[in-house]
């Protein structure tokens, strides 16, 4: 007897199962042989896994106090419920932008070993490939092994190869994830993303059968898929714990949201940069993540000198709506993990890829653009009010979306950019910039891209009801992305492989945080940091860090002075020396070396 199996994804009923018979015969003895052997393993006692699922959420482009809990002004009650009944971290570490932060934390290795250094190219040397290395596992991959079930819902980009008929040996079901929905590139629309794919397909969000919202949002489709992926786990593998990485794009630009989450919040930032920046600060000293004794660096625009207050104001109001979003999605997967009753032993871990983002992306500023085909674009499509009938003509529901910043919307109108286009609906594509981005990472300097505090500071809530005592509480023990594949790891009681499929793996980098679950301590000798020039090492409560190739370098005593206000590198000369040797000596071992000095600013342009 043969017996073929079809599978397809339905998101409101889970994975549909259809059996049909190829052969009409039939033999008996077979079916019978098969009943009996059911029926005698049925019958004997199988012990339920005990180890906890893992569900690790990352959000993308968010400050350090962008959250309820952190200090922000944005209603996230959800996340702030996880933390109240969890633990806040006040000294987690990111990578400093989307790709090496991905990186290093699906591999447990710093961005350089794992081959993503940078971005999604390849400079001709191992730690910059722009593409996950052979040498180096995901956190998918050893769990698998060890008997997990693996899902991913939203952004992967960890690879150049996003085209729907280039290679995928790198795209998540190839390095170890059991399901798939989102999308292999960085960035996009949120109403029509790029590169948005179901397993090892790519496919049109208007095109699916699998997945009919009344209206497509990208924020609340990861979150809709993850949802459906504890749904099925429970019905399909009952008995087996899950791994599953929520990887959200929001609130990444353009700055695109839904009506309803805008409505929540017209007017709240009509005060400006400032006066929001000051009630964050307050908030976070009445949370006790700010010490009194830091001082608080100056904001980084005036909102008085602002042209188009009300845009700006709409901008943040945006970005707002689209955290909100995420959070109610996030509420939605708890939920679901409750009604299934596997709430209580799962463990949760929610972080941020970067600080805010200063990018300046559709505003119309002079750092608008890396690019020289950004920069063309933009000059086409600035300061262009949506009219009154399309300017192009519509794209079919079925045409893939291959463009980060789409050239039109699906109905054929031109994509709008500048203060006189509103941000938030479909056609518009805009960063919420600056000014807002400092407010978001206050009360730290610096921005995306830089590794001084603001760059690289993200929080880490911490949620595991079954295993976590001290709720509500903070854990300042430093900790960094390198650190959740060894987490992983332990608390799933896996084993880590030196070979992998016959090839050598690199040894994790990163430390368990279960001590820090129960007591805040964990031994750790150093943590290292490169991105674009821009490097950084801490040893205990020393930093030695600098801006951009050419920049000096600054020594700073994070206990005293996290916000890096005061350069101790003159006072300290014996310090701040073997911190340079060290800094060079790591990084030569995490291949940053030989290339840690490839963007340097351009000639007559300040770092």
């Amino acid at each position: 007897m043969t017996i073929d199996v079809l599978k397809r994804f339905d998101l409101n009923k889970g994975f549909k199962m259809k059996v049909y018979n190829n052969r009409l015969k039939i033999n008996m003895k077979i079916i019978l042989l098969i009943f009996i052997t059911t029926f005698y393993n049925c019958s004997k006692f199988v012990a339920k896994d005990d180890r906890p699922n893992i569900v690790v959420i990352m959000s993308d482009d968010m400050g350090f106090s962008d959250l309820g809990c952190y200090g922000g002004e944005v209603n996230t009650p959800n996340l702030d419920r996880l933390a109240s009944n969890g633990l806040r971290f006040t000294q987690f570490y990111n990578a400093g932008r989307c790709c090496p932060t991905r990186g290093s934390l699906l591999t447990g290795l710093y961005p350089h070993q794992s081959g993503i250094g940078h971005m999604m190219s390849d400079d001709g040397t191992d730690g910059y490939r722009g593409d996950l290395s052979n040498n180096a596992l995901t956190i998918a991959e050893v769990l698998k092994t060890e008997g997990y079930k693996t899902y991913i819902s939203g952004k992967w980009h960890v690879t150049p190869h996003i085209k729907p008929e280039g290679p995928k040996y790198n795209w998540p079901l190839q390095r170890g994830f059991d399901h798939f929905y989102g999308t292999i590139h960085g960035a996009g629309s949120f109403y029509d993303p790029n590169s948005l794919t179901r397993d090892n397909t790519q496919i049109s969000p208007f095109y699916d059968e699998n997945y009919k919202p009344l209206k497509y949002y990208y924020t609340d489709a990861i979150s809709d898929h993850a949802v459906n992926y504890v749904k099925y786990h429970k019905k399909e593998y009952p008995e087996s714990p899950f791994f599953m990485y929520v990887a959200y794009t929001a609130p990444h630009w353009p700055m695109h949201a839904l009506e309803k989450d805008i409505e929540k919040y017209r007017g709240a930032y009509d005060k400006g940069y400032e006066v929001i920046r000051n009630e964050r600060i307050e908030k976070m000293k009445r949370l006790k993540l700010l010490n009194e004794d830091w001082k608080i660096p100056p904001s980084a625009m005036n909102w008085n000198e602002q042209k188009y207050k009300n845009w700006e104001a709409r901008n943040m109001e945006v970005y707002a709506a689209m955290i909100d979003n995420m959070d109610q999605g996030i509420g939605r997967l708890v939920s679901e993990l409750k009604k299934t009753r596997q709430f209580n032993n799962t463990l949760i871990l929610y972080m941020q890829d970067n600080g805010g983002c200063a990018e300046g992306l559709g505003r119309g500023e002079a750092e608008v653009s890396r690019s020289n085909w950004e920069e063309s674009l933009e000059k086409k499509i600035m300061m262009s009010p949506k009219p009154d009938l399309p300017d192009m003509h519509p794209m079919k529901m079925e045409e893939l979306q291959k463009d980060m910043i789409p050239k039109q919307t699906r109905d054929g109108y031109l994509t709008r950019m500048g203060p006189n286009n509103m941000s938030g609906p479909d056609g518009t594509y805009i960063a919420y910039g600056k000014g807002w981005a400092n407010v978001s990472n206050v009360p730290f300097r610096e921005y995306k891209h830089y590794v001084h505090e603001g760059g690289i500071s993200t929080p880490l809530i911490a949620h595991w009801p079954s295993q976590i005592k001290d709720k509500g509480q903070l854990r300042h023990t430093p900790g960094h992305l390198i650190d959740i594949m060894a987490t992983c790891v332990d608390v799933a009681r896996a084993k880590y492989p030196q070979v992998y499929k016959n090839r050598p793996i690199l040894p994790m980098e990163g430390k368990s945080l279960a001590s820090i679950f129960v007591d805040d301590t964990l031994e750790r000798d150093l943590l290292l940091w490169e991105h674009e020039g821009n490097r950084a090492i801490r040893k205990g409560d020393w930093k030695l860090v600098m801006k951009r190739s050419i920049g000096k370098w600054e020594l700073y005593n994070i206990l005293k002075d996290r916000t890096e206000m005061l350069d101790l590198s003159k006072k300290n000369p014996e310090i701040f020396n073997k911190m340079k040797e060290l800094w060079t000596k790591e990084a030569i071992r995490t291949k940053i070396i030989p290339q840690p000095n490839r963007f340097l600013p351009a000639k007559g342009k300040k770092s």
